[in-house]
């Protein structure tokens, strides 16, 4: 039956003649945030998905404004005629046996009623105006007159943390190091005065918050919303950490996020402390010169950079650019902006982390989540809400509180797990806490101590000041015996892993575990992975039951939508992250669409045996014999030899790309590949990736300019690399994508195997498997989906997709293939049948290619 709520697909502007699917899409995501429903929606990459996202939630949203301004209006008008007839007042009064003194109470509530709709219109009312003077960009001029008051506004929002300053004669650096008093019993002084800060908060207007996993996808999202029919009327601001926001070159040259974080804060601190030397001259005389201050950091300049980015989408480069333009931060005039925006572009982990989200601003009561790319966000859940803490990290942070004269006994406890014996143990949280006894320490009162007291940042900044004096004490005078802590002498702090000991605040890292403690016992295990010195032992806490911390997020918002090129199975997303948070059924609706290239465009292949006919098993006992890494090579190279362009082949494993490719080396099967395809390999460093997808581009146009030997390009890459999401391997790049083996996770992992049993314990059995079970094999076929999903990248598209495994002929293992891929799959037990389609493809795209030479458009013919 047609939903209420259901619109036609004339009603969504569109900046084209949308697909099908799209206006299906559409039309279901309305209806989805009218009922302020829990949504799953699933649409192949390619599909126009953000477009379709962006239109049909800002038709909703628009719409939904219309419609409580019309409501507004009307009630306003009802009331006002209903107070002020005096026929009415001396009806309602005649016609009441209550005494006087009640009747007068309910006509004065009525009253004051009326005056805070009437308030709350107002606003709303210079909110538009002011929006729509900013965007035909009226006076932007006026945010310099505004009142003083709102100078302590943007100080509230430009701190993250407040403290309770201890005024005492003295010099300033010594004092701005001291950690604030703090009685843990007196909660509620603190209570009433956040309170108090709470109230000059601007009021958030409702918006929706689109979420994505990394910065160039939320940008990529950013550049489709300019492109669409809304951009000229929507506000929208985008959020990203100081790393990526940050135009302060003193700053920004500190390198790592955690000493740029700390820099910035300092220097808020500094700003802060500045202002109240002024209201205080002798404070002033004896506090001596001041320090440096942030000079992008000015109230005027960032509401002035506020209302241009409500007025104009800006992604994270316009608005890096803008405020240099403007000499003013972008980090927190995007935050300022964050309540009278509509639209809030932003990573996970500002949504789905509780206190990131107060840092950010964000609040979700009655508002609308969109998630995209959310086929991990499961693991994404746990991943956020788990915290590691390694030895190294554990006396570092002894050694700073002891320089800092405070000796922090519950360090020391940790420290009696951590060095008994060498191993991997599994605990609860209250085994743990019993073990390293300190089950008598309330961690909610430590939670808050951490917070009022700033200790983590305060010893961060005493060693950064003092580091010359901090290698000497730390290193050769250390309280701890060297033989434990086996911490890198000064001479050896250059290389890459002491580096990154030494980026990070390690008292922040121990903040982290402490509190990830306060989860249920139940919901979270702690690893405790003991070596022979402290520094390389660690602790981690384990996330078992991410639907814990997603369950604040569906209760608040109106509605989420949890959007994916592929959400398959969706049963078992529903049964961990929605039912597990007390979502009922009735809540959920699920939409899902194929895709929009003619079927003739894929050709999804499963190879149960090579060339010579040897049966293709990539089992972990099987897949290291020389007769399968030959076999492997001889279908890489038939494959190469037909295949024009880019080949992308994927490895299960870094481990065994490096030990088959070794192989191919030693046989000459490596060389003979090259000299069909240049050889491409997935780099190890996250910085080389742009320049080694740009050689690759390059090559395969050359090659296909040039016509000469080489056909093309091939590139070895591995599930879950840095290649395998994110990255697009569209028309020439990828027409052909091979997949060598199943991925499946390391199954004697002891955090894996802890899942396992939490699942196998806490989740129904379905169909015959124990949720344990299908974990292994859900987590196996999204990291398979996702690397085949790179080729496919728009309706013009075309490529093959070779299986090369006789597992993934199982029914239970095709069914978790996209139903686009799914419905068009072949299986071959003979490799003759799978090559000879092979070639057709190679046919076709030389009679596709003649066409767009051509000038023409590509039929199925």
């Amino acid at each position: 039956a047609a939903n209420k709520t259901q619109l036609p697909a004339s009603c969504f502007p569109f900046p084209y003649q949308p697909y099908n699917i799209q206006e299906e899409f559409m039309q279901a995501l309305y209806s989805a945030l009218d009922q302020g429903k829990v949504g799953i929606f699933e649409s192949p990459t390619g599909t126009g998905k953000s477009l379709s996202l962006i239109c049909g939630a800002l038709s909703w949203l628009t719409d939904y404004e219309e419609k409580k301004r019309q409501e507004a209006a009307a009630l306003l008008q009802e009331g006002e005629t209903t107070l002020s007839t005096p026929a009415a007042q001396s009806s309602t009064t005649g016609s009441s046996a209550e005494p006087d003194w009640i009747t007068d109470f309910v006509q004065k509530k009525a009253e004051r009623d009326l005056v805070s709709k009437l308030k709350d219109e107002l606003k709303r009312k210079k909110r538009e105006e002011r929006l729509e003077m900013i965007r035909n960009n009226v006076q932007l001029k006026y945010a310099l007159k505004r009142k003083s008051c709102e100078e302590d506004e943007a100080f509230k929002l430009l701190q993250l943390s407040k403290e309770e300053k201890v005024e005492a004669p003295g010099d300033q650096e010594d004092e701005e190091l001291i950690v604030a008093e703090y009685e843990s019993d007196d909660e509620a002084k603190s209570k009433t005065e956040d309170d108090e800060d709470d109230e000059l908060v601007e009021e958030h207007v409702t918006k929706i918050y689109y979420c994505s996993r990394t910065h160039s996808q939320l940008a990529q999202f950013v550049h489709e919303v300019q492109k669409s029919p809304f951009s000229k009327d929507i506000s929208l601001v985008t959020l990203g950490s100081r790393q990526n926001l940050c135009i302060n070159e003193e700053v920004r040259r500190l390198g790592s996020i955690q000493r740029i974080n700390d820099r910035c804060l300092e220097m808020q601190k500094n700003k802060h402390g500045e202002k109240k030397q002024h209201r205080d001259e002798a404070a002033k005389r004896k506090r001596g010169p001041a320090k440096s201050e942030c000079p992008y950091n000015k109230a005027s300049a960032l509401h002035q950079m506020r209302d241009e980015v409500l007025g104009t989408v800006h992604d994270i480069e316009q608005l890096l650019k803008l405020g240099k333009e403007t000499h003013s931060c972008p980090y927190y005039a995007s935050r300022l902006a964050v309540p009278p925006a509509q639209l809030v572009v932003l990573p996970y982990q500002m949504v789905l982390h509780e206190a990131t989200r107060k840092a950010a601003g964000v609040q979700l009561k009655g508002q609308v989540v969109i998630i995209d790319e959310a086929h991990n966000l499961s693991d994404t859940l746990s991943c956020i809400h788990s915290a590691e803490l390694t030895g190294a990290q554990l006396c570092r942070s002894h050694s700073q509180l002891t320089q800092y004269f405070i000796w922090f006994y519950l360090l020391s406890r940790v420290r009696l797990i951590c060095t008994t014996q060498t191993g991997t143990e599994m605990l609860t949280i209250n085994n743990f806490l019993f073990k390293a006894q300190i089950d008598n320490i309330n961690l909610f009162k430590l939670q808050r101590y951490f917070e009022k007291s700033m200790v983590s940042r305060k010893t961060a900044f005493y060693i950064s000041s003092c580091r010359d004096l901090f290698f000497s004490v730390v290193y050769n005078s250390c309280a701890i015996p060297s033989t434990l802590c086996a911490v890198p002498p000064a001479d050896q702090q250059g290389s890459a892993e002491s580096e990154k000991v030494l980026s990070a605040s390690p008292m922040m890292q121990v903040e982290g575990f402490f509190m990830a403690l306060t989860n249920s016992n139940t919901d979270g295990r702690v690893v405790v992975h003991r070596q022979g010195t402290l520094s390389e032992s660690s602790v981690k806490f384990l996330l078992l039951n991410p639907a814990v911390h997603f369950a604040q997020v569906l209760k608040e918002c109106r509605a989420v939508i949890i959007a994916g090129g592929t959400m398959q199975p969706v049963s078992d997303f529903k049964q961990e992250l929605l039912f597990s948070a007390g979502v009922g059924e009735e809540r959920i609706t699920e939409f899902s669409c194929g895709h929009v290239i003619p079927p003739g465009n894929i050709l999804p292949l499963v190879l149960c045996s090579g060339p010579s006919g040897q049966e293709l098993d990539f089992t972990f006992q099987n897949r290291d014999t020389p007769h399968m890494m030959d076999e492997t090579g001889r279908i890489l190279s038939n494959i190469c030899n037909v295949v024009p362009g880019g080949v992308v082949c994927f490895f299960p494993s870094y481990e065994y790309s490096r030990r088959i490719i070794s192989h191919w080396e030693a046989n000459g099967a490596l060389a003979r590949l090259a000299n069909k395809k240049k050889i491409f390999q997935e780099p190890k460093k996250a910085n080389q990736v742009e320049q080694v997808l740009s050689e690759f581009t390059r090559c395969i146009q050359r090659c296909s300019q040039d016509g000469g030997g080489l056909t093309g390009a091939l590139l070895f890459s591995v599930v879950g690399g840095k290649m395998s999401e994110g990255i697009n391997f569209s028309d020439e790049l990828g027409r052909c994508v091979v997949m060598v083996g199943m991925p499946y996770p390391n199954i004697k992992s002891p955090e894996l195997q802890e899942k396992m049993s939490y699942l196998d314990k806490h989740l129904p059995h379905s169909q015959g498997r124990s949720p344990g079970q299908a974990l292994i094999e859900n987590l196996c076929m999204k990291a398979v989906n996702q690397s085949i999903g790179r080729a496919i990248r728009h309706r013009g598209d075309y490529s093959s997709i070779v299986l090369c495994d006789r597992r993934y002929s199982r029914p239970a293992t095709l069914s978790k293939l996209p139903t686009w891929i799914k419905d068009r799959t072949s299986t071959h037990t003979n490799f003759g049948p799978a090559f000879a389609a092979l070639r057709k493809v190679r046919n076709k795209s030389y009679y596709v290619q003649y066409v767009h030479s051509k000038h023409c458009i590509m039929t199925n013919t």
